[in-house]
């Protein structure tokens, strides 16, 4: 592919997903350093990936999985699986007992105990929920994560369900 035409779909794909790039930094990343520095590197590959975009996909899909596979390496290399104790979303209980020590907290709040929960997951499940997060169908992000549909609307479920039990009697269980 010519240096334009890499150039080009680079541009397009910031302009359509810098802002979803720069969330998924942040669910893959809490340092704030070690975040910027994963921004960087999300573009810089995703650059270099469109060297050999052949079309074969959607730019949507493309962005994801270069997007999902460079966080990944990002976690793997700084060696955090370890130190965070992950978890399966199966396995995944929320520590506090209290039904309403959210009730008044604002959506900011509310997406920061959401972002905390995520943060503790394992890749794959983080890969889904954080794509789910950003509107992208099942289909879409069982193609770019390798999960079936089913097995994407099943984890969806049961973080709907989590979140649920966590907001409930607050009113706000999105």
């Amino acid at each position: 592919m010519a240096e334009g035409d890499q150039d080009r779909l680079f541009a397009e794909a910031i302009d359509r997903f810098g802002g979803a790039l720069a969330r998924l930094a942040r669910g893959y990343e809490a340092d704030a350093e070690l975040r910027r520095d994963l921004e960087q590197e999300l573009q810089v590959a995703l650059w270099q990936s469109f060297a050999t975009f052949d079309g074969r996909c959607s730019l949507s899909t493309w962005v994801w999985r270069v997007a999902h596979n460079r966080a990944t390496s990002h976690m793997l290399a700084n060696k955090r699986h370890a130190q965070r104790g992950w978890s399966s979303i199966e396995d995944v209980e929320i520590a506090d007992a209290d039904a309403t020590p959210f009730a008044r907290a604002d959506s900011e709040h509310a997406m920061a105990l959401i972002l905390g929960i995520i943060d503790r997951l394992d890749p794959p499940d983080r890969q889904i929920l954080l794509l789910y997060l950003e509107g992208v169908a099942a289909a879409e992000i069982g193609a770019v994560t390798g999960v079936s549909p089913d097995g994407v609307a099943t984890k969806i479920h049961r973080f709907k369900s989590m979140l649920t039990r966590r907001f409930a009697g607050s009113g706000d269980a999105r």
